[in-house]
């Protein structure tokens, strides 16, 4: 008999499909909550529902809310910042002191043999390195003044 009523509550359930609107959202977030105090063994039919209704969650947001990997300058200063790495030892890895100033200072772009290395050594994510680098310092020419 309780195979009856889990394949009855099962069937009474809405189909997990792609969300489209916010509505769509919120009824999925408060479905998935509901797995986080008591957490689906694995392989059953509810862990299955669990992980696809994580994915379309997941799509949704990704769609949504996308955030941009940082600027490949701000990830260098960040990985620097959080590991303790100082502009000599990123002078370092890339090859000379003046080499690191010039790639902070966003007088030098990274080349790829670069960022392989910031990636390889230090972790910071490629997609960040190599991204195109904003310029924030202004370039001056005799035709400007």
């Amino acid at each position: 008999m309780a195979k009856r009523s889990t394949t009855k509550k099962l069937s009474r359930r809405r189909a997990i499909r792609p969300l489209r609107s916010e509505a769509d959202y919120n009824i999925a977030l408060a479905e998935i909550e509901r797995y986080f105090e008591v957490e689906p063994k694995p392989g059953t039919s509810e862990a299955d529902r669990f992980d696809l209704l994580a994915l379309v969650i997941q799509d949704y947001e990704s769609k949504r809310w996308s955030i941009e990997p940082p600027d490949p300058i701000q990830a260098i200063r960040w990985r620097m910042e959080t590991a303790g790495y100082t502009q000599a030892d990123l002078g370092r890895l890339i090859g000379s002191r003046q080499r690191a100033s010039d790639i902070l200072s966003r007088k030098r772009r990274l080349t790829m043999r670069m960022a392989w290395k910031l990636h390889r050594e230090w972790g910071v994510p490629a997609e960040a390195l190599i991204r195109p680098q904003s310029r924030s310092r202004r370039s001056y020419s005799v035709a400007a003044e």
